[in-house]
């Protein structure tokens, strides 16, 4: 055989006619006795039957496994339902989850601080405003507007809360506007 071997690699490179030449010559044939290719048939034949009947098994093995999920209410759905509900469960213990999870509740109680903060801030601004000279004379210009409409509305009357002159008020400038009397009453506006 080593001397096949060394007449092999001392040869020149196949041209190629001597490719075409050597695809035609079928090198295993050669180098086995018959009784050795029967051998090797013989188990080649075993293995494609082994084969033939694992398959059949399979299949036989996969069509019970399918009644009996079938039988079971196990389906392609609750299957799913099963692997999304793992798979939840599986993200929130992870550690990135949980490290997401506690950074977000941080960030949301600073938040929450913040704007409590931010309330009591606008609240006592408000309560320094309104006791600030400007809106003291803001509101003494107001009341003493409201005063004036009292006593034009009202007559003489000063008394009475701010809705009850305002709904005399009313009163006095529907009594002052003409009623229309239409006789057609698809005419009215």
């Amino acid at each position: 055989m080593e001397t096949r071997q060394q007449d092999f690699l001392d040869s020149e490179p196949l041209r190629e006619a001597d490719e075409d030449m050597a695809s035609e010559i079928n090198l295993n044939n050669c180098l086995l006795t018959e009784e050795e290719r029967e051998e090797l048939q013989q188990q080649l034949a075993k293995l494609e039957e082994e084969i033939s009947t694992l398959r059949q098994v399979l299949s036989s093995k996969e069509k019970q496994h399918a009644e009996l999920r079938q039988k079971l209410g196990v389906g392609s759905l609750s299957e799913l339902r099963n692997n999304l509900s793992k798979g939840w469960h599986d993200m929130q213990t992870s550690t990135a989850y949980k490290k997401t999870s506690d950074t977000i509740s941080t960030a949301g109680q600073k938040t929450s601080v913040a704007f409590t903060t931010l309330g009591s801030a606008i609240t006592r601004k408000f309560g320094d405003m309104r006791n600030s000279p400007s809106f003291k004379s803001f509101e003494e210009k107001v009341e003493t507007t409201v005063s004036t409409l009292k006593t034009k509305v009202g007559g003489a009357e000063t008394g009475g809360s701010f809705e009850e002159v305002l709904s005399s008020a009313a009163n006095a400038s529907s009594q002052d506007t003409p009623t229309n009397n239409l006789t057609d009453g698809s005419e009215r506006p």
